[in-house]
């Protein structure tokens, strides 16, 4: 047997192992939130549309034309805003919504079992931002903790651009957001996977380094800033009925002044206000008079007493009372 021919088959056995990722965590759930997952699963979208799709690049191509943003829910679908602890909106239990398309698709992907050049060319895709978004959201999601930085090392400072919001009104690039996906966990109503401590302090040790201003300040801030705006969302309810009730004793405070102030003190010591006041009342009996003696009731009580059979009975008492004063 020739020798060269064991070295070649051994060549070609290595190659193509290195070129079969590895999975870290669950490998039926791909790691995702149990609720998203079921959703997924379950989505009409899933079962139906993306079931004809066999092929890589048909995957790919449905990327293309249809993902417009990487949030897990569609805007608007999912109300969290009475939820609170372990069921809040971070977590992603007890409520949920239309699962979106990039995240029905990303399960899909993860269907197919990419292989590291079908991985490769997702996070190198020159036609869509989201169809690299969502390949690095992939290595996210299932390579091993200890490969992340060496897949995403390259790609830190890329400068492309993407509205990551469903509704849009988020515009990241593709560094800041793989630098964001290193240092938090969170992701709009979910969480990545977490990555073992000795593995985060040298992920952190490699950005502050590389990074100083944006490694974890930024994220840190950024992170400080969805809570805020989570909260302010929470509690816009209670904070109009607040409002509600402000209004409602101020009202009553002057109420309790004016009061005060027409009680206090005798007719000399009345303001100008309570004496304009009380000119706008006459006024205002006065007009209500005129008005009644218009209106048609009126006129029609005033036809009923001057009708010819009531005037003739007055007049007939009216000669009787006469009669009986002079006899």
């Amino acid at each position: 047997m020739d020798p060269n021919s064991d070295d070649e088959s051994g060549n070609t056995k290595s190659s193509k192992q290195s070129n079969v990722l590895p999975l870290w965590g669950n490998e039926r759930t791909m790691n995702l939130n149990p609720l998203i997952l079921t959703n997924i699963q379950s989505s009409h979208y899933f079962k139906v549309n993306l079931y004809e799709l066999k092929t890589y690049h048909e995957v790919v191509d449905e990327v293309y034309y249809k993902v417009a943003h990487l949030e897990p829910w569609e805007k608007g679908s999912r109300r969290t805003s009475g939820q609170t602890g372990m069921c809040g909106g971070v977590r992603g239990v007890g409520a949920g919504g239309i699962v979106s398309t990039a995240y029905c698709l990303l399960y899909k992907l993860f269907t197919l079992k990419l292989t590291r050049k079908q991985l490769n060319g997702l996070i190198t895709h020159c036609d869509s931002p989201y169809i690299r978004g969502l390949g690095f959201m992939y290595i996210r999601y299932t390579i091993p903790p200890p490969q992340l930085l060496e897949w995403y090392e390259p790609y830190l400072e890329d400068e492309e651009e993407l509205d990551v919001k469903a509704g849009g009104g988020q515009v990241m690039t593709i560094g800041s957001m793989l630098r964001q996906w290193l240092v938090k966990l969170e992701w709009f109503s979910t969480l990545f996977p977490r990555i073992p401590v000795h593995v985060q302090q040298k992920i952190q040790k490699h950005l502050e380094s590389h990074f100083p201003p944006t490694a974890v300040t930024v994220a840190n801030e950024r992170a400080r800033e969805d809570r805020i705006e989570q909260r302010s969302r929470e509690r816009q309810g209670p904070v109009r009925e607040d409002l509600r009730r402000d209004f409602l004793r101020d009202d009553d405070r002057d109420r309790d002044a004016r009061t005060q102030r027409r009680g206090g003190g005798g007719r000399e010591e009345r303001s100008g206000a309570d004496r304009g006041g009380d000119r706008y009342r006459r006024d205002r009996d006065r007009d209500h008079r005129k008005y009644k003696e218009r209106s048609p009731v009126g006129e029609r009580r005033n036809s009923r007493e001057r009708s010819p059979y009531r005037s003739q009975h007055h007049r007939s008492q009216e000669r009787d009372r006469r009669r009986e004063r002079y006899h």
